[in-house]
């Protein structure tokens, strides 16, 4: 079974004295119950694993139940330090606040219980993060698999994984294209939209969140402004409801619309938002009509494919390098994505045959002096290679 690279980080983060709960967050799918399974097996501190899934969303004495029993455990046991992992711990009302009760007694009775928690909804638990736990936590990220991770575990070339994304779940499918369409809505759209949005968020109006959302896959990788997204949805409403529709959306890890960069932060916002999933396969699962042959024969078409993936990639790593990706547009210039990490600019553009001339890098770099510029794909670096390698090194 492979192995996520996180795996190390939680192990080196168990091997520490006790200082913080260990949060493992990321979207749907992507591993982390598994990852941190592993991770717990493979060191030698005493371990109690925990899932909150079918415990009564009211019962949160059950946390302080399960929390006094590892204590006795570890008394009966002569232990003097151990691991506490509660899964799908959000799924309890009020979690955070027993969390918060029960680690401020063992800090103050200097009991070694350490904690990890996880849990699908990344919303929720950033919301009891931020409440109650302030101070007491720190995130270890887990994105979505890599390139080189579906390559490992599938076999995948670099088309297949540009056209189906990173989720593994979904691998077994890819030569029924129907079941894997269905395998995508089934368990992966509707279990993110009917429960990490819309069980966590008061969303005024979940019809539109849902046309919002498959809109928005579709279009991945094109401008499209709110106005214009207004005139395509049923009963919109208005523009802000829509932006905030779409904060919460980022937030999930689903989709999101890239600003385009301006110096004058306050324009930022109101700009025309790039439209960019967070893997690409939802681009692929949402857009009507298309198959792998056809898209990856049609250049133009397969270029916008391309172009999200590396949007993909960039965001994905954006947490784990604190960097923030824009894009930018002057009259018919153009840079694909531009990534921003304290004072330094980084401008990339991608070559995927959607554009056959464009000089926008050219005039980003005289107009704005990013400490470096990247070319993918084409003649230049190969999406595969730049998927390989650290982005981290250019920042």
């Amino acid at each position: 079974m492979i192995e996520r690279v996180q795996i190390q980080d939680i192990i080196a983060r168990l091997q520490e004295p006790r200082r913080t709960i260990q949060v493992v967050a990321g979207p749907r799918q992507v591993g982390k119950t598994t990852t941190v399974k592993q991770a717990l097996q493979q060191q030698a501190i005493p371990f109690r694993f925990l899932n909150a899934d079918g415990v009564d969303a009211e019962d949160n004495a059950w946390i302080a139940a399960q929390w006094e029993e590892v204590r006795a455990w570890m008394r009966f046991n002569g232990y003097n330090e151990a691991v506490l992992a509660i899964d799908e711990i959000h799924k309890i009302n009020n979690w955070s606040e027993q969390v918060k009760r029960e680690w401020d007694a063992d800090t103050f009775n200097d009991l070694g219980i350490k904690v990890v928690l996880l849990g699908s909804s990344r919303m929720l638990l950033k919301k009891g993060l931020t409440e109650s736990l302030a101070g007491r936590f720190e995130i270890i990220p887990m994105g979505h698999w890599s390139f080189a991770e579906m390559q490992e575990a599938f076999g995948w070339d670099i088309n297949q994984y540009i056209y189906f994304g990173g989720y593994p779940g979904s691998a077994p499918y890819i030569k029924n294209e129907a079941r894997w369409r269905r395998y995508m809505r089934e368990a992966i759209i509707s279990p993110a939209i009917e429960k990490d949005v819309l069980q966590t968020t008061y969303i005024y109006k979940p019809a539109l969140m849902h046309q919002l959302f498959r809109l928005g896959c579709a279009y991945s990788g094109e401008l499209l402004s709110y106005n214009k997204m207004l005139g395509m949805l049923q009963d919109a409403g208005n523009a802000t409801t829509l932006v905030n529709y779409m904060e919460v959306l980022g937030e999930s890890k689903l989709l999101t619309g890239l600003p385009k960069y301006v110096m004058d932060a306050s324009r930022k916002y109101r700009t025309i938002p790039k439209l960019q999933v967070f893997n690409n396969g939802l681009l692929t699962a949402l857009s009507e009509g298309a198959t792998y042959e056809k898209v990856v024969t049609d250049p133009k078409r397969w270029g916008r494919w391309v172009e999200s993936a590396v949007g993909c990639y960039l965001l994905d790593k954006a947490d784990e390098l604190e960097y923030t990706v824009y894009y930018w547009r002057e009259n018919n210039e153009e840079v694909d994505f531009v990534i921003r990490r304290g004072d330094r600019l980084l401008a990339i553009e991608v070559k995927s045959g959607r554009r056959q001339m464009n000089s926008g890098v050219g005039k980003f770099r005289e107009l704005y002096r990013p400490q470096h510029t990247l070319m993918v794909g084409g003649d230049a670096m190969p999406v595969e290679q730049l998927f390989k390698g650290d982005i981290g090194t250019l920042l």
